[in-house]
């Protein structure tokens, strides 16, 4: 299930996610491709039980947002171990963000 936090409690699940892969999708509900990518995050939460896809509201976020350099939505940001690995842009396919997942899946299996 595709989790919905608040600016408060972003480093706090980040913390106790922290052994398995976080998504963190930072959108805004007047972002066009924003709207396009939750069904994108919605079928990625289904395929991989063991990563958690949380969003956050950027217009709700305004210290996340500026403390992290976000300047452009949708952004997601890959977290591991409890530190940001990697970061995507924009609206993305299922198939690009499944080979992001999969690669941070096969590091742990190795």
């Amino acid at each position: 299930m595709v989790h919905y936090i608040d600016e408060e409690m972003i480093n706090q699940e980040i913390v106790a996610n922290s052994q398995r892969l976080m998504i963190l999708d930072v959108y805004a509900d007047w972002c066009m491709p924003c709207q396009m990518l939750a069904p994108v995050l919605t079928e990625l939460d289904k395929k991989y039980k063991d990563v958690q896809v949380y969003k956050v509201n950027a217009d709700e976020a305004p210290n996340f947002t500026q403390m992290n350099n976000i300047n452009s939505i949708p952004t997601l940001i890959f977290y591991k171990d409890g530190e940001e690995k990697e970061r995507v842009v924009g609206l993305n396919s299922l198939d690009k963000l499944s080979n992001i997942v999969d690669s941070y899946l096969n590091l742990d299996a190795e």
